[in-house]
């Protein structure tokens, strides 16, 4: 059920999966991810606050040659002193052991946007002093205008050790907003709901909106690739109407998923994601395209899903537990993830 998958391309880029709980439980849990990260050959994002917790999450890391890619706390703000020591904390500690961290852009960058660049480069010089730093990657995630983000990018071309990361799910979700509301002055179409009665009057427009999100990602990778810098995406992807997640949110969505919606559409009761199986190849070829896989690390930044799968083999890592639900729903989500891993490779192989 859980193989691994090899890419046959002469070179293949980084390929990551989200490494986390988020499901309740011991680090039975983790155990698991480990054991499944391993059979498919997959490296790891961590997500930790602390030095103390990313030491923790290393105990559980896949195999030594996968890459390792850490994610840091949301709320991290360049501009402050203490957090800018801790970005550099970080690099100092694990130099060597990971390939890069990621950290949320943050608003100031419309506002503050000097300032913000004054911060990056004098991270690039404590970068610099640290043989084996990893990179650090500045990840889109609060929704500045995609224009601006590229124009930031630009901006810090000359940076060796920091660039960004392009998570696909919120730039599309920006683009599918900002399309709609073209239509609808005023509407936000994150704010309708499947059982919304004006929903089958809009359907139309909310689709095409969701559609132009991929035209947006692959114009921002064209640009962004011609800065010749590794760039590290987050891959997942969402809708509007997606009420699935656990958390509250419209992404980190399999690309596998469909949005079911009571009436029919085109044939259908469900709406198709932002991108899909064919969106996602042609993020994958167009990054290749201009980047070149040593240029490229890919992350499966999706959530878990609702579902549960027998444990079979790692049943062994559970024999503690009394209740086993939580530990086949993590099974279930590190199976989502394998599904997702193989529609990557297939995109890498041309299939």
């Amino acid at each position: 059920m859980f193989c691994k998958t090899i890419a046959t391309v002469s070179q293949s880029p980084r390929l990551l999966g989200l490494f986390q709980k988020r499901i309740d439980g011991d680090d039975a849990l983790l155990d698991l991810a480990r054991v499944r990260f391993n059979e498919m050959g997959l490296g790891a994002e961590f997500y930790a606050e602390t030095t103390e917790e990313l030491d923790h999450l290393l105990k559980f890391r896949p195999a030594a040659e996968t890459p390792l890619v850490a994610h840091l706390r949301r709320g991290i703000n360049l501009l402050e002193k203490k957090d800018l020591s801790l970005v550099i904390d970080f690099a100092e500690r694990f130099k060597g052991r990971l390939f890069g961290f990621v950290v949320h852009d943050q608003p100031e960058i419309s506002t503050r946007f000097d300032d913000y660049l004054s911060a990056l480069n004098r991270l690039e010089a404590e970068y610099n002093k640290i043989q084996g730093s990893p990179y650090l990657f500045i990840e889109y995630a609060v929704g500045l205008a995609p224009s601006l983000f590229v124009h930031f990018a630009e901006t810090m071309k000359g940076l060796q050790r920091i660039s960004c990361c392009i998570d696909i799910g919120h730039i599309g979700l920006w683009q599918a907003r900002t399309a709609y509301s073209k239509e609808h002055p005023g509407k936000d179409v994150c704010s309708l709901t499947t059982d919304d009665s004006s929903l089958p009057e809009v359907i139309e427009d909310v689709q095409s909106a969701v559609r132009s999100a991929l035209d947006t990602v692959l114009s921002i990778v064209r640009v962004l690739g011609r800065l010749e810098k590794p760039l590290h995406f987050h891959l997942h992807d969402g809708h509007p109407l997606s009420i699935t997640s656990p958390f509250g949110i419209s992404d980190h969505l399999s690309f596998l998923d469909k949005i079911p919606v009571p009436f029919e559409y085109k044939g259908k009761r469900s709406l198709d994601p932002m991108f899909g199986p064919s969106g996602l190849s042609s993020i994958v070829s167009e990054s290749l395209k201009h980047l070149g896989p040593e240029q490229v690390s890919f992350s499966l930044e999706i959530h878990p899903a609702q579902g549960r799968l027998p444990l079979e083999d790692a049943s062994y890592l559970f024999d503690h537990w009394e209740e086993k639900t939580n530990a086949e729903r993590m099974n279930h989500w590190l199976w989502v993830l394998s599904q997702n891993q193989q529609l990557v490779q297939n995109s890498l192989e041309g299939k």
